[in-house]
């Protein structure tokens, strides 16, 4: 995704919640805040992790106030620890009560995610394999969540089901098998789609190699396979394609899949077991 799109679907995502939260005026602050009333707000961090979604909380500042100024002092990706202050925001006092909380829910929850994220990355310093993100998703925040995966030092997989075929087992099954499933997508690629990449799962040895002997597929899956027999299958695909191991992999056993060489390791834990941060936006 270009950093043009993120921006276009940013403000989209922006505007529909506000639409949610707001509906037909935030009735608090319009009962005893003057229209014309500037404010001050601070971010304060109340827990130790990774911050995430800075940028993305001046964008909603500055989408519902053009003439806001924000001052950045700590960003995305940035340790962050008990008692610092991430920024600073000046504004109408009624946007800023209008902003808190679609700020803090986000920043909360990307840096929950960029603080899980970062742990799995620490743990495969000096091994070649990177870390991806799956499409286990908050529906309609996806953008958000996929964001802070990359801050927290992850790789992003495929956005959504535009970007990337990916053959799945009920694919496979529901085509009749994988070789037939592979052809057929490499040929709707050719004459629908040119350019889009293919990837495959795999769920036995015997998969790894019709899948390989295609020469059709940029990336094989190697799904809930053991570490053992992830290293055959890396022997069978002989760098001919791309490897992701997939399934029950976690911080406990993450280093056992990274030993075999496989290229990349899906961990959907990243994104749906992620405990928001503590964080709280203070008028000064």
């Amino acid at each position: 995704m270009t950093e043009q799109e993120f921006d276009s679907r940013l403000k989209h995502l922006v505007e529909q919640a506000l639409i949610e939260d707001v509906g037909d005026g935030d009735h608090s602050s319009l009962c005893c805040i003057p229209a014309d009333q500037r404010g001050k707000a601070v971010l304060k961090i109340k827990q130790e992790g990774i911050l995430a979604g800075v940028k993305v909380a001046q964008q909603i500042f500055k989408q519902v106030e053009p003439l806001a100024h924000f001052n950045i002092y700590k960003n995305d990706g940035e340790a962050m620890n008990m008692g610092e202050v991430a920024f600073e925001v000046e504004a109408s006092t009624q946007n800023i009560l209008k902003c808190e909380r679609l700020v803090l829910n986000s920043m909360q929850r990307m840096s929950g995610i960029a603080t899980l994220t970062n742990v799995y990355v620490e743990k495969l310093k000096g091994y070649k394999t990177k870390i991806l993100d799956t499409r286990k998703t908050t529906p309609n925040f996806r953008l958000l969540e996929k964001a802070a995966v990359k801050i927290g030092g992850a790789v992003n997989h495929r956005f959504g089901l535009f970007d990337m075929i990916m053959l799945k087992d009920n694919h496979i099954d529901f085509c009749g098998g994988i070789v037939k499933a592979i052809d057929k997508a490499y040929d709707y690629v050719q004459t629908t789609k040119p350019g889009l990449k293919i990837e495959v799962e795999t769920r036995t040895l015997e998969d790894v190699r019709l899948a390989t002997a295609t020469g059709k597929v940029f990336r094989i899956m190697l799904d809930n396979m053991s570490p053992e027999t992830i290293t055959e299958a890396l022997t069978i695909i002989d760098g001919r394609a791309e490897t992701e191991a997939s399934g029950g992999i976690n911080l406990s056993n993450i280093e056992s899949y990274a030993a075999t060489g496989v290229d990349f390791i899906s961990v959907g834990a990243l994104i749906h077991q992620a405990k928001s941060l503590d964080l709280s936006l203070k008028a000064v």
